[in-house]
């Protein structure tokens, strides 16, 4: 069921130091830069995004509550919430529309404990290690 054409895109812990945080990782956009490319990307495809960014689960939890009633879909990238977040997880179940899991690195070419995502059980799909293009990927299966 899609409700609008808008898509929330949320961002965890430490991407507002995109650009700035190992860039040999995660590269020098910063997030602003994803956020202006993304809604440029939106509005070619006839989408809206709603960019969002946290450092507590909490406000990640609340805004995926807010998106039930909002989007046609959620483009996340929990960051270290990935990994440890059964609360995320909890609250994307309760969201019936898409969900891609998108992350700048390739959390499988990274240390061990990066290897397993609670998001990955909800997601229809990821993407990983295709740096912030993943984003812009995302949004092209939203707009198919």
């Amino acid at each position: 069921m899609r409700l609008s054409k808008t898509i929330y895109v949320l961002n965890g812990p430490n991407l507002n130091l995109l650009g700035k945080r190992q860039p040999e990782i995660y590269g020098h956009e910063t997030l602003a830069d994803v956020e202006a490319r993304m809604v440029e990307k939106a509005r070619g495809l006839g989408l809206e995004i709603e960019f969002f960014q946290s450092n507590y689960e909490g406000a990640l939890v609340e805004k995926i509550h807010e998106a039930r009633d909002k989007a046609a879909g959620i483009i996340i990238n929990p960051a270290a919430y990935t990994h440890t977040s059964v609360a995320i997880l909890d609250a994307l179940n309760t969201f019936d529309n898409p969900v891609v899991e998108v992350h700048i690195s390739n959390i499988h070419k990274r240390e061990a404990f990066r290897h397993h995502s609670y998001v990955s059980m909800r997601a229809e799909g990821i993407i990983a290690g295709m740096g912030t293009l993943g984003y812009v990927m995302a949004l092209d299966y939203f707009a198919d």
